[in-house]
């Protein structure tokens, strides 16, 4: 178990799984291998598996405890979820809600569940199958996401003729059944007075959110997927496969490392490999990362 101090508030890693996911060459429509050789020393075993080649991906939530809340930040995938073509994904079932136990919460103590995007990845244990139905795993929790991020994948839901099955599958278990137990931000939001600020990071989807924590003069952010591995902070201009509006997602990733370096935040992304988190550095080459 990974955790992290800022001030009073103290986060927490929840992992679900962690591994060489994903092919470099199809993720990044912009890769070059010359860039991934250029930092083969940080990158490789952590970041890089040597055997496949595949990035290391991590799947994880993060958990904030400030004193008087529970913050939970993105689901993940979820177990029991059907969710082919994704092999690897389907209906899984895996140690996470244990592993939320083991960091000392239980479901019903998670005060706010704030899905930083709609995407699969983000979404899976906001609902777990009980009785063969999909109902809130935070009960007494009020989801958090944006306003035009629910908006983009419900119209797309219904123009199911250029919808992928798995993202209709993904809205109808684990984005449908929170609905009511749910808020829908618009633009900038307070989440918790001078603690938690959520703060609108469009481009890998419409809706995309960041959250910022602030306490004792000390910053946070997790990022979602701004930045879905760390070869995209020294390559800022690369967009995975996966971001929707690609110059917006270039834009919003400047703007959010140059803050994270500007004022010393530690930056928390959704699927970085060891150790997942760590600070923006600047140099003559631009951006770099420092793990914490």
């Amino acid at each position: 178990m990974q955790q992290w101090q800022i001030g009073d508030a103290t986060i927490t890693r929840i992992e679900e799984l962690i591994g060489p996911l994903f092919d470099p060459a199809r993720f990044f429509p912009d890769f070059d291998p010359e860039v991934f050789e250029r930092h083969r020393k940080w990158l490789y075993p952590n970041q890089v598996d040597p055997s496949s080649g595949n990035l290391i991906a991590s799947m994880h939530s993060w958990l904030i405890e400030t004193g008087h809340h529970k913050i939970l930040v993105d689901t993940c995938i979820g177990n029991d979820k059907d969710r082919m073509p994704y092999r690897n994904w389907h209906r899984m079932h895996t140690p996470w809600l244990q592993n939320l136990a083991n960091a000392g919460a239980s479901p019903d103590e998670i005060d706010f569940v704030m899905c930083t995007h709609l995407h699969i990845d983000h979404v899976g244990w906001n609902t777990r199958l009980v009785d063969g139905n999909w109902v809130p795993t935070f009960p007494n929790a009020k989801y958090v996401f944006a306003k035009t991020e629910f908006e983009f994948w419900q119209q797309a839901r219904e123009r199911s003729d250029t919808f992928n099955e798995v993202n209709n599958k993904t809205f109808d278990d684990s984005v449908l059944p929170i609905v009511d137990l749910a808020e829908m931000i618009e633009g900038e939001h307070e989440l918790i007075a001078d603690l938690v600020h959520l703060q609108p990071a469009p481009g890998h989807t419409p809706g995309s959110t960041t959250l910022q924590l602030s306490s004792k003069k000390e910053q946070a952010i997790f990022t979602g997927d701004i930045c879905h591995h760390p070869i995209q902070v020294y390559q800022p201009d690369w967009n995975s496969a996966y971001c929707e509006l690609h110059d917006q997602a270039i834009a919003t990733r400047h703007s959010i490392l140059e803050a994270c370096a500007d004022h010393h935040t530690l930056m928390l992304p959704a699927h970085f490999g060891p150790t997942h988190a760590g600070y923006v550095t600047t140099g003559i080459d631009g951006f770099g990362f420092a793990f914490s």
